[in-house]
């Protein structure tokens, strides 16, 4: 895995542009919600997930390094992360967050000590 966690990995199966809004999210341990949102953006790529009733209906940012495959073919998305570690991420709010340096370095830190190389 790369050192960029706010880029796809080439691996992957991701094409810029391909819409991912809707998509069904699963953890290694089950699923956790759809996409909401998402950004292509070279330096600052991301998931926004909305978690439904499994954390009530919250939302959680998802650095694009997280994905560890996309299946356009049945829309969902694999992340290499378990629910628990999503579950204690950052607290993340849409409205104040997206585009926050801030937010984002240490939403990359937390999730950085998640990755597996």
């Amino acid at each position: 895995m790369s050192e960029n966690l706010w880029g796809y990995q080439p691996t992957v199966g991701h094409t810029v542009g391909t819409d991912l809004i809707g998509y069904k999210v699963e953890a290694t341990d089950g699923s956790i919600g759809k996409v909401d949102k998402h950004s292509d953006d070279v330096t600052s790529s991301y998931l926004v997930v909305d978690t439904g009733v499994w954390i009530f209906g919250k939302h959680v940012l998802l650095p694009a390094g997280t994905v560890s495959r996309i299946d356009t073919e049945d829309q969902k998305v694999y992340i290499d992360l378990t629910k628990d570690q999503i579950k204690d991420a950052p607290e993340f709010d849409k409205d104040k967050h997206v585009g926050d340096e801030d937010f984002h370095r240490t939403t990359g830190e937390y999730y950085g000590r998640h990755r597996r190389v």
